[in-house]
């Protein structure tokens, strides 16, 4: 579980870990954080830079090598970033691309042939309205990186499907929890989600959950909006 000791990602780690899964955390510049949920996840909250592809195969391994196996792989490393397009520069676009993008290509090729063995899943974080590729007034260079990011899946659960690994990607929409954005907050904002208001991190948590169940065994290469209907 990437980018998990806070906001979506700890909610998803609790919630395998309520279904009697292992569960690692993993974290990059939240120690502080990490350190309060060392007692909750004890000998598995670990550091781990994913823009690092050698540091990154060396926790898949150490964790493969613990427990002898990795079923399941939750991805909510993804920084996020909401500037009009005419005011982003392009080390901005760069940025986007490397957090959202290039870190999910490393875990999941250090991921792979654990999931092959078990012939496990992996889920990724995307944003609402990627199945519509529409023009963006203030995230286009985060929704342009989620974009890729979908393509990536798509193609990565096309190519591990005759090996019995599945990929897919959750798409948030209005989620207010501590550590997000602050427009997340926006009455008005949320006045807009036809559902009558904003989803919670459970939400999200229970639908990375069930998209990794057996529940969900015939499914792979989806988008799963969970957005109240919101189109983003």
């Amino acid at each position: 579980m990437t980018g998990s000791v806070r906001g979506l990602g700890l909610a998803t780690a609790r919630e395998f870990a309520k279904r009697k899964f292992r569960v690692y955390l993993t974290w990059r510049g939240s120690e502080a954080l990490a350190a309060q949920v060392e007692a909750e996840f004890p000998g598995r909250v670990r550091r781990v830079d994913l823009l690092d592809g050698q540091a990154t195969r060396a926790l898949v391994a150490d964790i493969v090598r613990t427990e002898g196996r990795l079923d399941h792989v939750v991805q909510c490393v993804g920084e996020y970033l909401s500037v009009p397009l005419s005011k982003t520069s392009s080390a901005q676009v760069t940025h986007m691309w490397r957090s959202n993008v290039e870190t999910s290509m490393n875990l999941f090729e250090a991921a792979r042939p654990a999931l092959r063995e078990s012939r496990g899943t992996a889920v990724f974080l995307g944003c609402a309205g990627l199945e519509g590729l529409r023009a963006r007034s203030s995230v286009a260079a985060y929704a342009a990186a989620k974009s890729a990011l979908c393509v990536l899946v798509r193609s990565w659960a096309l190519e591990e499907g005759p090996l019995g690994v599945r990929v897919n990607m959750v798409s948030p929409g209005i989620i207010p929890h501590e550590h997000a954005d602050e427009e997340t907050h926006d009455a008005e904002l949320q006045s807009s989600i036809p559902l009558g208001g904003p989803g919670t991190p459970e939400d999200i948590a229970q639908a990375c959950v069930w998209l990794s169940s057996d529940q969900a065994a015939h499914i792979t290469g989806t988008n799963l909006p969970v957005t109240g209907g919101w189109q983003g």
